[in-house]
């Protein structure tokens, strides 16, 4: 004798209510062979449904054995349970339980998909199947767009794409008009012929007399069972061979991927909510990294016109030393010693007077520097007009001189020609032969007028010594400064024989001001990953409530055989998607900001870094997979049965 398809012994199913349990199902023993077609009827509240959740694997019984085909069912994990919904069972539901967002074609594919047929395939066979209940010419068309009787036609068809031995239908003419009724009815019956096993729930005891085996269930507990006359055994069902391993991998995420972007349509208001946190923190870390270097990049510009690889001598211990005006030692020799040496690309002395200047009926005070011929290159000084000076002025203790921008507009009145005119420097006539540009900072940088005379003038003319004030020199690029800047204090040590000078890093300003840079920079960005962190909270705040109110999509993709695994997918895939959008959308919107930064800044430009972008797509990914996980694991541990029940 052939061992029944379905073995139920001592089934109960309880559940909590209070204080109390409500049993539901008690103590139900029951047979179905293969090819059987049953009726199982009785009033609203017997226990119906209940049991045929548990045929179908939507629930587990409290107690009992359930065999099914020789498996005990009780002992199977959750993705053995699924892979029997998925190709052992066809659910046919009273509420059609269909995707709004996909046509009735692509609801019929559903559950092929995570049998893991090829796109061509399972479009082929749900066309096949569709054409054949008379749906041929509604394959595009949504549920919205279908009457009932058309939309339970849909549900039917998703129960037979994979080939189900067993279909299982709960109330499947309950919401439907009696000819549509009629119509699902009689597909049923075909359904059986074929060799199908069909099992109907229903109230109605005109629908139950289509079958040829009803059971009457009341309070729980069979009551009655009857069979018909005896039919001719049905045909063998044919199956199918099962997909190939790696084939649902791909198939299920490509359908985890496209259900994110038709959710995320379907609710646009809802997505790009979602999304603005995720934009505000991406266009925020992306522009702060853009500032900041912008800033970097323009202070060391600036830095570097000043001749950032320069180191200043002065005579002295440090500054305020009250003996520095005694010391005497700091010489020109001293200049041409480190002029020697191969880490030094120029060197310049330097010695000043302030003076009163005189040209015609205006008299102004400023600065008289006496510099070398290299002083200009040492401290990056550019000329706008004539030239400066060269080694025969500074040997024949020339007065031609270089003023800069401000001398020339006091002296001479704005943008009055100033080349070759002559002006009094205290008692001394000197002639302008070149202009150069303010300096504001750094070395030779005052806010003074300045007036640049050979050395040699200055000390011959005004101060009478051969001593000076100071040593400028630039370091060669490749040198580092602060080997440099020991190499220089050994040097003039030994031929002082003592340390009486001190130097003056400009490097050091450099490091600082770029350190600083850096600070704020990171500081800023701090603020935008906070940010970024909020919008990551939003973007999980809004897919928990996704996943509530999709429990029902939920359940339907549990009852057609997603895995687990599936359902995390589908979630984890929207909200990347979701971050991955708004991280591309808050790129372009910092790209934006820039755009419209230079409009109303022409001394100022960001300064975008790719890597910058590159990481904070990745960051948002991260956010995605991160902050979606708890939604998608909260989605993918909800019960098919209850998920179902609060569609």
């Amino acid at each position: 004798m052939t061992a029944p398809l379905i073995r139920l012994q001592g089934i109960c199913r309880d559940y909590p209510s209070g204080d109390e349990v409500l049993h539901v199902l008690r103590d139900i023993d029951l047979e179905i062979a293969q090819g059987e077609y049953v009726a199982v009827i009785g009033a609203s509240g017997s226990g119906k449904s209940t049991l045929m959740n548990i045929l179908g694997c939507l629930d587990r019984p409290s107690s009992g054995s359930y065999l099914l085909d020789g498996r005990e069912v009780a002992r199977l994990d959750p993705g053995e349970l699924a892979a029997l919904r998925r190709e052992f069972f066809g659910f046919i539901f009273q509420r059609y339980h269909l995707l709004s967002e996909m046509t009735a074609l692509g609801n019929v594919e559903v559950p092929a998909i995570y049998r893991g047929l090829s796109a061509e395939a399972r479009r082929r066979k749900a066309r096949g199947i569709l054409d054949r209940l008379g749906m041929g010419e509604r394959l595009d068309h949504r549920p919205g767009q279908l009457s009932g009787g058309q939309q339970q036609r849909v549900s039917i068809a998703r129960a037979l794409v994979n080939d189900a031995r067993v279909i299982l239908a709960d109330e499947p003419t309950g919401a439907l008009d009696s000819r549509s009724g009629e119509e699902v009815l009689a597909i049923l019956d075909e359904l059986n012929a074929e060799g199908r096993t069909v099992v109907i729930v229903t109230h109605d005891p005109k629908v139950a007399a289509r079958a040829r085996r009803v059971i009457e269930i009341a309070d729980g507990r069979i009551v009655a069972d009857r069979r018909g006359d005896a039919a001719a055994a049905p045909p063998p069902l044919a199956t199918t061979a099962p997909a190939r391993a790696a084939a649902p991998v791909l198939g299920r995420l490509a359908e985890a991927l496209r259900m994110a972007v038709l959710a995320m349509r379907a609710h646009k208001l809802r997505s790009f909510l979602t999304m603005l946190g995720i934009i505000i923190g991406i266009a925020s870390v992306v522009s702060v990294v853009a500032l900041g270097e912008g800033s970097r990049q323009r202070v060391l510009s600036n830095i570097s016109g000043l001749g950032t690889n320069t180191l200043q001598i002065y005579p002295g211990r440090d500054f305020g030393d009250m003996r520095s005006g005694r010391v005497t030692t700091l010489v020109m020799a001293d200049a041409h010693a480190l002029a020697r040496q191969s880490y030094v690309a120029s060197v310049s002395p330097t010695v000043s007077s302030s003076q009163t200047l005189r040209h015609g009926a205006t008299e102004l005070s400023a600065q008289i520097s006496g510099v070398g011929e290299q002083y200009f290159d040492v401290a990056g000084i550019t000329l706008t007009e004539g030239r400066a000076f060269d080694a025969g002025d500074v040997a024949a203790m020339s007065q031609g001189v270089v003023i800069d921008e401000n001398t020339r507009s006091s002296l001479f009145g704005e943008g009055a020609p100033a080349l070759g005119q002559v002006f009094m420097a205290g008692k001394v006539p000197l002639r302008v032969i070149g202009v150069a540009k303010v300096r504001q900072q750094g070395p030779g940088g005052s806010r003074n007028l300045t007036v640049y005379a050979p050395y040699t003038t200055v000390q011959a003319r005004y101060l009478g010594t051969t001593s000076v004030s100071g040593l400028t020199l630039r370091v060669q690029d490749a040198t580092d400064m602060a080997l440099a800047e020991q190499s220089v204090t050994e040097l003039l040590t030994r031929r002082h024989g003592t340390k009486d000078f001190f130097t003056i890093n400009n490097d050091e300003i450099r490091q600082t001001i770029t350190a600083t840079t850096q600070t704020l920079t990171l500081l800023i960005s701090a603020i935008a990953v906070i940010s970024l962190l909020v919008g990551g909270i939003g973007v999980m705040n809004i897919m928990l409530v996704s996943v509530t109110e999709r429990i029902g999509e939920i359940g339907l993709r549990m009852a057609v055989g997603a895995r687990r695994a599936d359902i995390r997918a589908q979630f984890l895939i929207e909200a990347v998607l979701v971050c991955i959008i708004g991280g591309v959308a808050g790129i372009l919107a910092a790209l934006g900001f820039g755009l419209v930064f230079e409009r109303f800044s022409s001394d100022f430009t960001l300064v975008y870094s790719v890597l910058s972008m590159v990481a904070a797509l990745v960051s948002s990914c991260g956010i995605g997979l991160v902050f979606g996980y708890l939604p998608a694991v909260s989605a993918a541990r909800l019960d098919p049965v209850a998920a179902l029940a609060r569609d």
